[in-house]
């Protein structure tokens, strides 16, 4: 994987043997989650579904910043408590989440529920002479660690150029930042050894990764934009608390784009998750993310999106392909010439479809590989008359491999195991059929037409009506 600390691709080899700890940083719950989150938590979403997958166990932590300078500003905007509206925007993003169909993390730390241990950790870097009460609050000093910079390649002396202590500030240098902020009049607060108040931003996720993942553990993620100041400060304040390297591995995802421009909130050429999940298909918005790799800048179009959607459409049809031929496919005695072909085929992308998930998170190059197999299957079935078994579950095989690591497909999976349905709905085919016979087609149309409302596709066919599922 891509390690941003030193800036190549490095084997990974996790600080416990079978276990992956991996801490995301989380929103600031102030507003609602938009696309450019999106990108951010299905591309970790996906590097811990391939970690599972391989065999890994994780312990995943992803924090909730519910005090901020962010949400009391939204709050005094509208009136509402800053807890109340940011206990209603941390509710909306689960909910975003699981319509992501994102897993949920392990561990969800607010930091509202973390006071203590981080008045305890501010207080630990006092002791050790990293930080300093100012006038307004408590600070790191900057320059008494030496490895600053090491993650993002900032200079000291180059945030010290044309910058300066406003008046009203507490701290001695430009580069200093906040560890406990002194509260304002109407600002939530609590007490502390430096008089009430609340914590800075930086100091929250060094509190609550190291509480729940130890002092040093594997994946530390998040969006571009985190890389200065957020973790630069972060490894600076907890390794200068420890003493000891934080996190192994260092991840980071690239921004998605809208006209050349950064996804953001501040230029208000945002779309929320919301307004997009009642357009499309949750799969849809997966696979349109999962169409570049992780750590490259995304473009939004609509043309992208309707290219996705046209995707997950093929993928699905193949799907269908595979459960209708398995009704007439055969246990074979020998493989002919075809078998060999589509075995070969599958077997080979296959390969290529893990070599790229191995090589950093491709799924660029692993979605090659899938649509690869959807073409060898759905060649092979225009060839044959009578399909072998064996083939086609070497396909689903497949399919349910990426369906648990792309978090698609999850649904029609599940639909298999739990059967059911399908007997209905060959009754309601056959009594069709017997409506046609009768030339009652008023009613054998409304049939169709009702199941097509719920998501039944029926194909007349020489040999027979066929039904195949709807999802996009």
């Amino acid at each position: 994987m891509y390690n941003t600390l030193t800036k190549q691709k490095e084997e990974f080899r996790p600080l416990r043997e079978g276990e992956v700890r991996m801490y995301v940083c989380g929103p600031t719950v102030y507003d609602y989650t938009h696309l450019g989150h999106a990108r951010t938590y299905v591309a970790f979403d996906v590097i811990r579904r391939y970690l599972e997958h391989k065999g890994y166990m994780v312990l995943m932590v992803m924090n909730f910043t519910d005090i901020d300078d962010k949400i009391i500003r939204r709050a005094n905007e509208t009136g509402e408590d800053p807890k109340e509206l940011a206990e209603k925007f941390l509710r909306y993003f689960l909910e975003d989440m699981t319509a992501l169909k994102i897993k949920p993390a392990d561990i969800y730390p607010r930091v509202t529920e973390h006071i203590e241990e981080i008045i305890d950790f501010v207080r630990k870097l006092e002791d050790r002479g990293y930080a300093y009460e100012g006038s307004d609050g408590v600070y790191f000093e900057v320059q008494k660690f030496g490895d600053y910079g090491k993650l993002s390649g900032i200079k000291v002396e180059e945030l010290r150029q044309g910058a300066r202590v406003e008046p009203g500030e507490g701290k001695k240098n430009p580069e200093d930042f906040a560890l406990w902020k002194k509260a304002k009049p109407g600002e939530p607060k609590w007490p502390s050894p430096w008089g009430e108040g609340r914590p800075g931003w930086h100091i929250e996720c060094s509190t609550m990764s190291t509480k729940y993942l130890g002092e040093q553990f594997d994946i530390h993620g998040g969006g571009n934009d985190l890389i200065f100041p957020h973790h630069e400060n972060e490894i600076a304040q907890t390794e200068a608390c420890t003493g000891k390297q934080w996190v192994r591995y260092w991840l980071h995802t690239g921004f998605l784009m809208v006209n050349g421009e950064k996804m953001s909130k501040s230029l208000g050429n945002f779309i929320t998750i919301r307004e997009m999940l009642k357009r499309y298909n949750p799969e849809v918005i997966r696979l349109f993310i999962l169409q570049r790799h992780y750590r490259t800048p995304l473009d939004y179009t609509e043309e992208g999106i309707e290219h996705a959607k046209n995707n997950l459409e093929r993928l699905y049809n193949t799907l269908e392909n595979i459960r209708v031929a398995m009704s007439k496919a055969e246990l074979p005695f020998r493989w002919e010439k075809e078998e060999f072909e589509a075995y070969n085929a599958i077997r080979d992308a296959r390969k290529k479809f893990y070599d790229a998930m191995d090589d950093d998170f491709n799924t660029a190059e692993a979605l090659k590989a899938v649509f690869e197999v959807s073409n060898a299957v759905n060649r092979y079935l225009t060839r044959v008359e009578k399909p072998a078994e064996s083939i086609l579950r070497k396909a689903l095989e497949f399919f349910k491999a990426v369906s648990e690591v792309f978090g698609i497909f999850e649904d029609y999976f599940r639909e298999q195991k739990a059967g059911g349905e399908e007997a209905l709905i060959q009754f309601l085919i056959d009594v069709r059929a017997r409506l046609r016979k009768e030339r009652n087609f008023a009613l054998a149309d409304r049939i169709r037409a009702e199941l097509r409302e719920m998501g039944i596709q029926l194909e007349d066919t020489p040999e027979g009506t066929i039904w195949k599922r709807i999802r996009v």
